[in-house]
């Protein structure tokens, strides 16, 4: 069954605690945690401390998505505060296979993002260690944004690659993309502006689950 994750990125920060607990009541799977710091991509965001009073008081699972630069410097501090998971970008410097590693070496999920203009073909070697891939459908750093489509094909890419894990998308997706996603190969989908306008969130998320029952089911 398809993983649905609303991205905070789209909640009301002047109301974080009741968003969340609204998206949990709707029967979200994952919470998307979006880190940025304002280097890797234009925009800043959030630390770990969120990440640790999500933890203390939701029992929702934490897809902590690190767009920075130095990633590694705090995987132990997100790892420490309640991430479940954790992903990285491939585009950044440094031992990202090292990185990976620790992530799972915790015990958590690790996952790796690539930015649209990255191909897959670019983390072949470092499938082996990724539990989770996550195909940017917009440019990182923004919500809001409109989905590239043709974002899809890399998707269907990994699929043919052989990769098992889960594959996720994030920028622009909604039940209106969501059955090309599917088919094409997608279990996972960060959901933002889409999912916390929806005047029915648990609507909502059934409609995508149901999307994927009739194409994967």
């Amino acid at each position: 069954m398809i993983k649905i994750a609303p991205s905070i990125l789209a909640a009301d920060v002047l109301h974080m605690g009741d968003e969340i607990a609204r998206m949990e009541a709707a029967g979200a799977d994952w919470l998307h945690v979006d880190i940025m710091d304002a280097h890797f991509v234009p925009n800043l965001s959030f630390s770990p401390a969120l990440c640790k009073a999500i933890d203390a008081k939701h029992d929702i699972w934490q897809d902590v998505h690190l767009m920075m630069d130095n990633p590694g410097q705090y995987l132990d501090a997100f790892i420490d505060a309640g991430a479940d998971g954790v992903t990285i970008h491939a585009e950044i410097p440094g031992d990202v296979a090292g990185m990976l590693q620790h992530i799972r070496d915790c015990g958590k999920l690790a996952g790796l993002s690539v930015k649209p203009g990255t191909p897959v073909d670019a983390i072949t070697d470092l499938l082996p260690l990724c539990d989770l891939v996550l195909v940017m459908t917009v440019e990182p750093g923004f919500g809001g944004q409109k989905f590239m489509a043709d974002m899809i094909d890399k998707v269907r890419q990994l699929r043919q690659m052989g990769y098992q894990g889960y594959i996720m998308a994030d920028g622009g997706v909604c039940r209106e993309n969501l059955p090309q996603l599917i088919e094409a190969g997608l279990d996972a989908a960060v959901m933002g502006t889409a999912l916390y306008k929806a005047e029915n969130p648990a609507e909502y998320i059934e409609e995508c689950r149901g999307i994927w029952e009739k194409i994967r089911g």
